[in-house]
């Protein structure tokens, strides 16, 4: 499909504005469950969620700050959070002493699970319901933006 060239200002400046606005309702609404369910923040939630899709549900820090969109100060403040937890561990790497990789506990596991799971429930309730068929189409219409607009 061709972008029409005439397109109004105004309506594409809506347009956008109106995905913002439904994300961050979206968005507040999940991680506002979550919240109330695990406790967790929703940084917290992010990095549970990477690692337990990762292999051996573990990755290195740098790269887990670096996916999680943290600076490394901000990335530290939330891993110490999640070790104090008893969610995640530091483990060095045994090929790379410069490497050190952040790995679920088994309390993590199960926590990660359970709020994963959580998580797609609550998605089903409140994107799934109101857009149906439509959710696959906005999922991919966002990969399409973020593949022709990301700096990675």
């Amino acid at each position: 499909m061709t972008p029409d060239p005439n397109t109004d200002d105004d309506e594409i400046v809506t347009w956008w504005g109106l995905v913002i606005e439904g994300y961050l309702a979206t968005q507040d609404k999940l991680m506002g469950e979550i919240a109330d369910r695990f406790g967790l923040a929703p940084g917290s939630f992010d990095i549970l969620l990477r690692l337990v899709r990762s292999p051996e549900h573990r990755m290195p820090m740098t790269r887990l700050a670096t996916e999680a969109a943290l600076s490394s100060g901000g990335f530290t403040k939330v891993a110490d959070r999640l070790v104090a937890a008893d969610l995640i561990c530091r483990v060095p790497s045994p090929d790379d002493r410069r490497v050190t990789f952040a790995s679920l506990t088994d309390h993590g596991l199960e926590v990660a699970n359970k709020a994963r799971a959580a998580a797609a429930g609550i998605l089903r309730r409140i994107v799934l319901t109101p857009l149906g068929d439509d959710a696959a189409a906005l999922a991919e219409a966002m990969r399409t933006l973020r593949a022709f607009n990301s700096d990675r």
